[in-house]
């Protein structure tokens, strides 16, 4: 450690007198500038303010034409001293998920390092800071920036590596204590304070003169909660999700829970339906000898579909009948969701139902920033008790490999860090604003100790885990990880076992740019010892299944976004010259594909993957089961490849990002958090409207991300050639599911990992589980589909709105309280407001949500009606149930 010097202005003058450069372009006098040391660096990191600052979002001459169509965003980071500041040596390393192409020439440049990584440092003309000095460098970045939580924290300040000071001594890099993040007190949710708030002006808020999306403001909200039909349902029958057929008889009494239920398990085996019974519990539900008596029964004949059963309320008992241990689980579930935690008393009905889905799927990325075991937990028992069955754990990717892997220690003693190490040599680099320390909370990993328990409290609840490390793309963390066995085996003197593993090859010199950004993060598909790595981290992921109890029958090799790899390694140019089924590199994806799916065969494991990559494999080489997650954006017509994988045989799980990616903004508002390619705005109703069983329909009544009309094409299509490119999906065929999908790029918490998926969840589980009477069937004969068509008729779109009011209403007043005893920290919604004639009024999304306002000088006030309101400035928002967590308040202008 180099030790904190501290100088007196004599020694200051003295050092800098040998170690100046002299400023020849600055307007103020030369100043002698200080080499750093570690004492400034430390106060200079505590004392910095650092703001980002948007511009515009125009593209203008200075964007780079050769790329993505001369598209760029113009942003200034803006550094104020608080305290004179002659330093040199110096550089700040920070992320930023867009690339800069360029900046403004001055004191300061910008070079792009890895991924997201880049590195701020000083020109020749560096003057150093004046106390009270602010300076600023502005940047041209790839594309656009529509939300405030584009800009990632922890800014990084270090002693440049490049300087002839960098290798005197150790040094201790600070990040810059201005661009940490907050917590909100009100909403409990992540904020940037060093981020400059974005308007309403098209410069910041649009990308394009033609995107029609509109700000989610008080006034936005109120019309259009205004305008759903009010609930007509009975809330005291309603149950999420949805069951195929809810009798009610009207003629028998009410029952009441308040002291508990006698429970007959007869054959059942208790352990499989412990945690519904928990849950029961856990809403007030206990079980007691002098309780309503439940009667729990197995009948081969109650229906063939996994999960189906019947529930009969009827004569003051309760019977449950299932043909599986799955349906009484879930019958015990709708138990549940028939009760409100502040009125236990049930109606007499008879309820038969199934899921229309086999396949009801939630994916959680605990890979790019790591999420706890708790948190799996608490996922698991939501998933549960909304009869979802299959959690998609994403457990490696470029920033992050979870999962420990014995034999293999490197994986998680490098590659599951982020830290200050520029050449990765106890850690990875720090992408996503991961900071310094390799102890926060986005590192860590799970033991196999801890994998076998998730498994294992998962499959007591009826879920199957599907594990995913994602390779041959997206695999920097394993890369990393290897390359630094491969040192270690090479200085002991041992270069077979340094080989073994090995995951690239040292002497490719591709030069290619992944989606993040990456320019080496794809496992050579030309090296034995990359699929030596794949067959050992599946004996031991597939062992770590059998111990646990719940053997891995399904693995998701991810398979997506390999851009350009393996051109220029020599090893693949001898292995393509070498097989006449290969003629260039971009045929290594299939090839790769096909032999990882042949090791998960000799393993008696089915395969998954993304549909991008997967389609590119021969389906004669495939096996004969294999799952293939459809993630087409709808409006650019991501139909096609769901019905091309779907006419393969292929079992397709749909995974729309827009409108099944959780980790998008809920609604088109700068300050919600998310990323937002493939939609601006993706609430939870938006997700209950989905009809997945016909992709192309939605261009009826969704927009594209500019909230434009588009048009979907799902009729035969034809090359030049004659030879057909698409057709609709054939006879017969169908998904098997659906899935939702948590990305955590910028998602650097556990709360805030729950606020993204609660409540779309529920909206998920209901789509999942239930297929509505407004659903337009699918059209084997192919349609074109637009404003225009009108295949869905009025009826319909009447249906989905008034039973979306219901669902609302369910969720307000039944399951938020649930969630509340859960303590998941659900999204309460931004209420709509409006003022007319000096009247206030207030609504929300979810009827039913206790409302507030307040004035410029009032404290929050409740609302209950419309109210006179003569302050200028007026801010309005939702409440939780039964806590104090409030919404993010929006104005009311």
């Amino acid at each position: 450690m180099k030790n904190p010097l501290v100088i007196s202005l004599l020694s200051l003058a003295l050092l800098s007198a040998c170690n100046t450069e002299t400023d020849t372009t600055s307007s103020q006098p030369a100043i002698n500038m200080a080499v750093i040391d570690q004492g400034a660096l430390d106060t200079f990191a505590n004392s910095l303010q650092v703001e980002f600052e948007l511009v515009t979002n125009v593209a203008d001459g200075q964007c780079d034409k050769a790329k993505h169509d001369g598209l760029c965003y113009q942003g200034r980071l803006n550094f104020t001293a608080q305290e004179d500041f002659y330093y040199k040596d110096w550089a700040i390393y920070f992320s930023l998920i867009n690339p800069v192409q360029t900046f403004a020439a001055g004191e300061f440049t910008i070079a792009h390092v890895n991924g997201d990584l880049h590195k701020i440092s000083l020109s020749k003309s560096f003057s150093g800071f004046r106390k009270g000095e602010t300076k600023s460098l502005d940047f041209r970045a790839d594309f656009w920036s529509l939300a405030e939580t584009d800009l990632i924290p922890n800014y990084i300040l270090a002693v440049d590596e490049t300087s002839p000071v960098a290798n005197q001594g150790e040094w201790q890099a600070r990040v810059i204590a201005s661009t940490r993040t907050q917590v909100d007190p009100e909403t409990g949710i992540e904020i940037s304070p060093f981020v400059k708030e974005y308007t309403e002006v098209r410069e910041q808020f649009k990308r394009t003169d033609t995107d029609q999306t509109q700000w989610a403001t008080a006034e936005v909200l109120f019309a259009r909660n205004s305008a759903m039909p009010a609930s007509n349902h009975q809330l005291q029958t309603a149950v999420i999700p949805t069951p195929t057929s809810v009798e009610v008889i009207d003629t028998e009494p009410v029952v009441d829970l308040s002291d508990g239920i006698d429970l007959k398990f007869n054959q059942v085996n208790k352990a499989s339906v412990a945690a519904a019974l928990q849950r029961l519990d856990s809403l007030g539900v206990k079980l007691s000898a002098s309780g309503i008596p439940v009667m729990l029964q197995l009948n081969e004949h109650a229906g063939s579909v996994e999960g189906a059963y019947q529930l009969d309320i009827i004569d003051r008992k309760i019977t449950i009948t299932a043909a599986n241990e799955a349906g009484i689980f879930y019958g015990l579930q709708t138990l549940a969701g028939l009760i409100r935690v502040t009125d236990l008393t049930l109606p007499a009905v008879q309820i038969q139902d199934q899921p229309y889905y086999d396949f009801r799927g939630m994916f959680v990325d605990v890979s790019r920033n790591f999420h706890s075991q708790q948190f799996l937990y608490d996922l698991i028992d939501q998933m549960a008790a909304y009869k979802l069955n299959k959690l998609h754990l994403h457990l490696a990717d470029d920033e992050g490999w979870r999962l420990e892997i014995p034999g293999l220690e490197e994986l998680t003693e490098i590659g599951s860090k982020r830290c200050f190490d520029l050449r990765e040599q106890t850690c990875l680099l720090p992408q996503l604003g991961a900071g310094v320390d390799p102890t926060s909370p986005v590192n860590g990993y799970f033991t196999v100790e801890q994998y076998k328990q998730i498994l294992k409290y998962a499959g007591e609840r009826h879920i199957q885990v599907i594990p995913s490390l994602d390779m041959p793309g997206h695999s920097r963390a394993a890369i990393v990880s290897m390359k630094r066995r491969f040192d270690k085996y090479m200085g002991a003197g041992d270069t077979e076992k340094a080989q073994q593993y090995l995951l690239h090859d040292p002497k490719d010199t591709t030069v290619y740019s992944s989606v993040q950004y990456y320019n080496d993060n794809t496992i050579n598909a030309c090296m034995d010892s990359s699929y030596a790595f794949i067959a050992k981290v599946m004996d031991e992921v597939k062992a770590m299944h059998a111990e646990a109890g719940y053997p891995l029958t399904r693995y998701h090799i991810g398979a997506d976004e390999t851009a350009g790899a393996w051109v220029d390694s020599p090893k693949c140019q001898a292995f393509i010259a070498g097989n006449d089924k290969l003629e260039k590199a971009e045929d290594l994806v299939g090839y790769f594909i096909e032999r990882v799916a042949q090791i998960l065969a000799e393993r008696d494991i089915e395969v998954a993957g993304w549909s991008d990559g997967i389609s590119h494999t021969n389906p004669d080489n495939m096996p004969d089961v294999v799952q293939a997650n459809a993630w087409g954006v709808l409006s650019w017509q991501g139909h096609k490849s769901a019905h091309q994988l779907v006419n393969r045989g292929w079992e397709v799980v749909v995974s729309s990002p827009d409108v099944m990616y959780f980790d998008f903004p809920y609604e088109a508002d700068p300050k919600e958090h998310g990323y937002y390619w493939a939609s601006r705005h993706t609430n939870s109703e938006k997700i209950f409207s989905f009809m997945p069983d016909n992709l192309p329909a939605h261009a009826e009544y969704w927009l594209d991300r500019e909230d434009n009309p588009y048009q979907a094409d799902d009729t035969v299509q034809k090359d030049e050639q004659g030879n057909i490119i698409h057709q609709p999906m054939l006879k017969g065929k169908r998904f098997i599911g659906i899935q939702g999908q948590l990305w955590s790029e910028n998602t650097r918490s556990d709360d805030l990992s729950e606020y993204k998926i609660f409540p779309r969840l529920l909206a998920l589980a209901e789509r999942a589980w239930h297929s509505p009477e407004w659903a337009l069937p699918y059209d084997h004969n192919g349609q074109i589909y637009d404003r225009d068509s009108h295949k869905i008729s009025q009826q319909q779109h009447q249906q989905r709105r008034q039973q979306w009011s219901n669902f609302a209403a369910t969720l307000a007043n039944k399951e938020f309280a649930k969630l509340e005893l859960a303590d998941i920290h659900y999204r309460i919604p931004t209420a709509g407001g409006k003022i007319e004639n000096g009247r206030l009024q207030i609504n929300s999304a979810f009827p039913g949500l206790p409302l507030q306002y307040r004035t410029a000088e009032s404290d929050w006030l409740d609302y209950t009606a419309p109210v006179e309101v003569t302050d200028a400035e007026i801010w309005v928002r939702a409440k939780a149930m039964t806590s104090e967590r409030a919404g993010r308040a929006l104005k009311v202008k």
